[in-house]
């Protein structure tokens, strides 16, 4: 029977022993921790919080994929390595084999079978007496695909095998026990023939055994024959779609405005040494070519998907550009880059490579779209998903496949769905778990399976205008383990979830080419159901994640797997865009699938903090930009300004890295990103200001007017407005809207009339025409040498007096009386 568990929960055996005889007891080991053929090995020591003596590791597997012409044995080679605190013992290996895999899970849940699993096993064979603290020892293990003599792994079929090489050892103060584990799936495309033949005798028990001879020893008579070889299955061709993903993490220094003449900055120069050959985008890109030449039948089911954050940064690394110092001083010291010519070459590949080979623009940076969803920003929005298909049509030259959308995370909330698909039906790319009963619908065998040819086509339910096509969550889990930096892709359940960097890359290679390899070699009926399984031309999709860290050699074994699949005819290449037009052909299918999120993907996003500070500065650059002047013969326009900050804040939301072993670290740099961001937005503000050409302004009269000075030191023209805080006794006469010239300054005439002879306290500030406060307010004293209200009274009262006094006269006149003031001045 096949138990699955856990990897880590096979330790409990080998400690008890070591305590055990460490007090002095002597433990009775059971006979499977002996060295024997016949064993079933011990529990591996692999919990992290027990100690751990010997560490496995896989370095070469030969033949990688099994055909109708490999030999027909398979050699494993690897080192073991005394990673402990004291000396081993007795170090002893051997290959192991579990059951084919039967079902697309179980390309991952049997990488954590417990070793009982694997029922199959091969002869222990020493690897060395004893082993020091810090020595490595390297073996070599062979086993026949088929022996009716000798242990062999019983390979009589086509499939997808796992294997395990077991490591036995004696720890110093225990006794024997498993000690490490090293698991990888052995793809068999054809099962070749063997010279080995079989001759049944009879044994004393009643069973008989086999004897084994070589057609080249002469010792073959007409009783004997040859295992035969076992063809592939080419009847049911699958129909493959594979997605090629060019990306890289976000590598533009952060917070640094649009400038129509500084050389862009980047946080380091890792992006040169991989466009360099040898380097990891260069493998990418070389892989591809090497199979345009040798099997572009491929190149027909393969699309290139390319992040529009990588070829903006390689356009600007084509002329000079700069690496901080420190990338937390974005705008601080910085050196020349080395990686223009590199940039150049790699770009030009590219182009040439996109004119004949299917290209895909995927979101900008591997954003989060379940965040961009929540803030619901339309500008923000069209630069992570409108923007880029122009960005990569401009720059390669080409037309990339319309009305698809890839999300980085592989899955989609309803809330997202309804964003992609607000301006038109949109098919999105997602895992075969991220809608419900995905799995079954891939494999035929729901009650409600697709319309759509190959079967891989699906109407999403809740949200109009969006269908979907399926990618192989498992195979994608594979892809996803290789390379440097493996990850776990958030759709993986927990069932299938296991420490990586256990497992050395070439185990993990080797996962890959299996969960290739699977599809191709589906069975014809159901052993869950016993029903037939999906016709020819069934349809696959396979997606590595976005940010992809294959290496070169990893890279082209991918393609040598697709290449193989083809040339055999299990697989038939399809166009991505065959594959999107039969899923958009389902929007009016009668049923429909419901999207599931996991709630892995929600731990993965981005964090709340930055989508919150992207929330906010988001709104603060689209009330700056509209205030900012459009001068068709400037040579930086506002959007060209701002854009590289709204870019950063998808960038600061990048899943980027956020699966790997350093997730905590990419969380920090999208933190950290999204706080230049806000500063680079404060000083956009901070850079337009008013200031006074004195500090006390002194009126001749009271409708004097005041100058200002408004300065403007953004590279782009501005409008502005005038505001006044003023004592009611000072009327300021609004100048209205005012453009200042990019990088000048700008003398305001503010009228005022002022009806007080008081030292008066003004404070004057500039706004956007929409009233958004820009830079800091200046104050100035206003003194005036006018009379004000109390003039008034005394030229009043004056004038009342003249008027009474010129009327008395007159009166006196008209009287013919003489004027009492007139006496004593008549002659």
């Amino acid at each position: 029977m096949t138990v699955v568990v856990s990897r880590a929960g096979a330790a409990v055996l080998a400690v008890l022993v070591l305590v055990l005889t460490t007090a002095g007891v002597t433990p009775l080991l059971p006979t499977t921790l002996l060295p024997t053929a016949s064993a079933n090995p011990a529990a591996a020591q692999t919990d992290p919080d027990e100690p751990r003596f010997l560490e496995l590791s896989i370095d070469e597997v030969t033949p990688q994929t099994v055909t109708i012409t490999s030999e027909s044995v398979v050699t494993v080679r690897g080192t073991v390595a005394n990673i402990g605190d004291r000396d081993v013992e007795d170090v002893w290996v051997r290959l192991q084999r579990a059951p084919v895999v039967s079902d697309s899970a179980a390309l991952r849940t049997s990488l954590s079978l417990d070793q009982a699993g694997f029922d199959t096993v091969g002869e222990f064979e020493e690897v060395a007496d004893r082993l020091g603290q810090g020595e490595r020892a390297d073996f070599e293990l062979e086993l026949p695909l088929r022996s009716d003599l000798v242990p062999s792994l019983d390979i009589d079929t086509p499939g997808v095998y796992p294997l395990l090489v077991n490591v036995n050892g004696v720890p110093e103060y225990g006794g024997a026990a498993r000690l490490d584990d090293a698991r990888f799936l052995l793809p068999v495309l054809a099962v070749p023939a063997s010279d080995e033949v079989t001759e049944e005798t009879e044994t004393g028990n009643g069973g008989s055994r086999g004897t084994t001879r070589s057609s080249d020893d002469g010792r073959l008579d007409r009783e004997e024959k040859a295992f035969p070889a076992v063809p592939p299955d080419v009847s049911r061709p699958a129909a493959v779609t594979m997605l090629w993903p060019l990306a890289d993490r976000p590598r533009l220094a952060a917070g640094v405005a649009g400038s129509g003449t500084e050389p862009v900055r980047l946080v380091d120069d890792d992006l040169a040494a991989s466009l360099t050959e040898g380097g990891r985008l260069d493998g990418l890109l070389r892989a591809v070519e090497d199979t345009a030449r040798t099997e572009p039948r491929v190149l027909e089911g393969l699309c290139l998907a390319v992040d529009p954050d990588l070829l903006v940064t390689v356009a600007n690394m084509t002329r000079d550009y700069l690496v901080v110092e420190d990338p937390n001083e974005p705008t601080g010291d910085a050196r020349p880059g080395s990686g223009t010519d590199a940039a150049v070459a790699w770009l030009e590949r590219l182009r040439a490579l996109a004119a004949t080979t299917c290209t895909l623009a995927v979101p900008f940076a591997q954003v989060d779209l379940t965040a961009l969803g929540d803030l619901a920003d339309s500008s923000l929005t069209d630069s992570a998903l409108e923007s880029p298909a122009v960005i990569v049509d401009s720059i390669l030259g080409v037309t990339s496949t319309p009305g698809v959308m890839w999300p980085d995370s592989g899955v989609l909330t309803e809330k997202t769905g309804s964003m992609l698909a607000a301006d038109g039906p949109v098919t999105a790319l997602v895992s075969d778990n991220a809608v419900e009963g995905g799995r079954a619908l891939l494999a035929g065998t729901s009650s409600t399976p697709s319309t759509a040819p190959g079967g891989n086509g699906f109407r999403i339910s809740g949200v109009s205008g969006l269908t979907a096509a399926l990618f192989d969550s498992s195979a994608s889990a594979a892809l996803a383990g290789m390379g440097t930096d493996p990850q776990t892709p958030s759709f993986v359940p927990s069932s299938a979830r296991y420490d990586l960097s256990r497992d050395s890359s070439t185990a993990r290679l080797q996962d890959a080419l299996g969960a290739l390899a699977w599809p191709a070699m589906v069975p014809t009926v159901s052993e869950v159901t016993g029903a037939a399984l999906p016709a020819a031309g069934r349809s696959v999709l396979f997606a590595p994640p976005q940010n992809w860290s294959a290496s070169p050699d990893d890279a082209a074994s991918v393609l040598s797997m697709l290449s193989t699949l083809v040339r055999s005819g299990l697989t038939t290449p399809r166009p991505l865009a065959a594959l999107v037009d039969a899923a958009a052909n389902t929007a009016n299918d009668p049923t429909a699938s419901m999207l599931v999120y996991p709630e892995q993907a929600i731990t993965d996003g981005a964090s709340a903090a930055v989508v919150s500070e992207a929330e906010e500065q988001i709104g603060r650059l689209d009330a700056i930009q509209t205030a900012l002047v459009e001068d068709p013969q400037a040579q930086l326009t506002p959007p060209q300004f701002t854009a590289p900050l709204r870019e950063d804040l998808l960038r600061a939301m990048s899943l980027a890295g956020r699966r790997g072993a350093d997730a905590d670290g990419a969380y920090a740099t999208g933190e950290h990103r999204a706080s230049e961001v806000r500063e680079a937005v404060d000083d956009i503000y901070d850079a337009v200001t008013v200031i006074s050409t004195g500090g006390v302004y002194t009126l001749t009269s009271e409708q004097s007017p005041l100058l200002l000075t408004a300065r403007n030191d953004l590279p782009v023209g501005i409008t502005v407005r005038l505001q006044v805080d003023a004592p009611d006794t000072v009327d300021i006469t609004d100048i209205g809207p005012t453009q200042l010239p990019p990088r000048g300054s700008r003398t305001l005439t503010v009228p005022a009339q002022i009806s007080d002879s008081r030292n008066l306290r003004l404070e004057f500030a500039l706004t956007t025409d929409s009233g958004l406060p820009l830079g800091s307010s200046t104050t100035v004293t206003v003194r005036s040498n006018a009379y004000g209200q109390i003039l008034a009274v005394v030229t009043g009262c004056a004038g009342a007096l003249l008027l009474f006094l010129a009327g008395r006269r007159l009166l006196h006149r008209f009287r013919g009386e003489p004027d009492p003031a007139d006496e004593g001045y008549e002659k």
